[in-house]
């Protein structure tokens, strides 16, 4: 064992994508700035397209190339030390990596699993019923649980792979069909709208909210982005499985032994333990908060530390849960360095300069057509991404920016960017953390993940700009 995690060590870096990553930025570097541009914004956009290219290729791992890119902003006196460092003072970041710990806090006390089967139990007697119970067990737990991987690989997915096998349906043996394929694919769908619907529920999301304030000066607080979804949002978890279940329907289409199979899994569980009292009563508190806390003064990220303090003092999460929870850990390394970026490639004039660029060759064309033209050109660019962090990072601001420039409402623009920025992984079987974790199941093949990926990619666009603006606008967003 010992021997095999030297040699993934030793694998974890990929020298020729490594330097095709530094000769990319170096070329940038070298070349002289654009008229109207400052050559420390130049300089800092070469840092951030090389790391970026080093997201996608991922020649080291994503947090080794966040300090990498770090260390290359401060030896080269792009930006101070100080500077490059302010990545790590944002709130919006610390509220993401303290919803990682919560998260673990439903994994490691069951209570995730406990909530998909009693799900299952009530609703499971018919296949199309067995799917929407498991999207509403993933629509419960996203607003704490920031790991759409974790939450769809490590609670649904097992609880899928077992149900199938029940049902006799396999991967590699011709029994796909039966009901794992279906499973597979309406569970995967579900978790890319469920991650849309809150700002805690992908960890992209809060570096999203982060760059709509820093470029168009649109604040979206937790309770904004939730209303602003949760119509579409409830929508899209209707129609896509009735959808999924037409055009790539299951064999088998009633499921009563599944209600049993997860009565036998809840009596194998037992009653309630106390740490997932513990950690309902801590869960209903922070969503209460988080509603309800700016009529109390308290900010979003301390409510995130007074449910995470509450976790530890209650023995529901130790402090060496704490230390081991990598995710978090990662995140805020690698999150940190790209919003102080981002940060600075506002300020320094490097997306205001892109904004004007393209604005002039909008033209005169209208705010509305613009916001619909450059949202479906964001979306689909997602072809080209397998990871959403990257996409975001890449292209939200600059999308935004062009947006706005346009005459766009700058709060509708940056939630439509922000909802598509977790609605576009549905397109392929590598766009998104859970994607390859749900395909490398074998249940669905790659024809079919990227021909109803398409399919629902429409579904999205109609159901979040049209039914969608149509809801904005009765909240008086636009």
């Amino acid at each position: 064992m010992e021997e095999v995690q030297k040699v993934n060590q030793r694998n974890e870096v990929k020298i020729i994508p490594l330097l095709v990553v530094i000769l990319i930025g170096a070329v940038i570097w070298l070349i002289p700035p654009p008229g109207g541009l400052q050559v420390q914004a130049w300089h800092l956009f070469a840092i951030f397209v090389a790391t970026i290219i080093g997201l996608i290729i991922k020649p080291i791992p994503m947090g080794s190339m966040a300090i990498l890119a770090l260390t290359v902003i401060t030896v080269t006196k792009t930006l101070t030390l100080e500077e490059a460092l302010s990545g790590f003072q944002n709130s919006t970041i610390w509220l993401i990596v303290i919803a990682f710990f919560i998260s673990r806090g439903f994994i490691k006390t069951g209570l995730g699993t406990r909530v998909a089967y009693l799900f299952v139990r009530l609703f499971g007697k018919k296949t199309l019923g067995l799917s929407y119970s498991l999207i509403a067990s993933d629509l419960i737990l996203s607003p704490a649980m920031p790991s759409n991987t974790a939450r769809a690989g490590g609670i649904l997915l097992p609880i899928i792979r077992s149900l199938s096998e029940t049902y006799g349906s396999r991967t590699g043996d011709g029994t796909e069909r039966k009901i794992g394929a279906f499973l597979t694919a309406t569970s995967f769908q579900a978790n890319m709208i469920t991650s849309a619907m809150f700002l805690t529920a992908m960890a992209a999301n809060p570096l999203a909210a982060k760059m709509a304030e820093e470029v168009a000066g649109a604040s979206i607080s937790w309770v904004g982005w939730m209303t602003a979804a949760i119509v579409p949002g409830i929508i899209s978890l209707i129609v896509v499985p009735f959808v999924i279940y037409k055009l790539y329907p299951p064999e088998i289409k009633e499921t009563p032994s599944a209600a049993t199979e997860a009565t036998k899994k809840l009596e194998e569980m037992g009653p309630l333990k106390r740490e997932e009292l513990y950690m309902i009563g801590i869960f209903l508190l922070l969503v209460g908060l988080w509603i309800f806390g700016s009529k109390l003064n308290l900010d979003t990220t301390v409510t995130a530390f007074i449910g995470l303090v509450l976790l530890l003092l209650t023995q529901v999460l130790t402090w060496s849960d704490i230390k081991q929870e990598q995710g978090a850990w990662d995140t805020l390394i690698w999150f940190s360095v790209l919003v102080m970026m981002a940060m600075y490639l506002n300020s320094t004039g490097m997306i205001p300069w892109f904004s004007e660029m393209v604005q002039g060759m909008i033209g005169e064309t209208s705010w509305m057509l613009a916001l619909i033209v450059l949202a479906i050109v964001y979306f689909y660019s997602h072809y080209f991404f397998a990871s959403n962090t990257a996409h975001v990072s890449a292209m939200y601001a600059a999308f935004l920016s062009v947006i706005v420039a346009a005459g766009a409402p700058p709060l509708v623009s940056a939630l439509l960017l922000a909802f598509f920025s977790n609605l576009f992984g549905c397109l392929t079987n590598y766009g998104s953390g859970p994607a390859p974790v749900f395909f490398g199941t074998g249940y669905v093949t790659q024809e079919k993940w990227w021909g109803l990926g398409f399919v629902i990619s429409i579904i999205h666009i109609v159901i979040w700009l049209f039914i969608g603006g149509l809801w904005w606008k009765a909240l008086g967003l636009w």
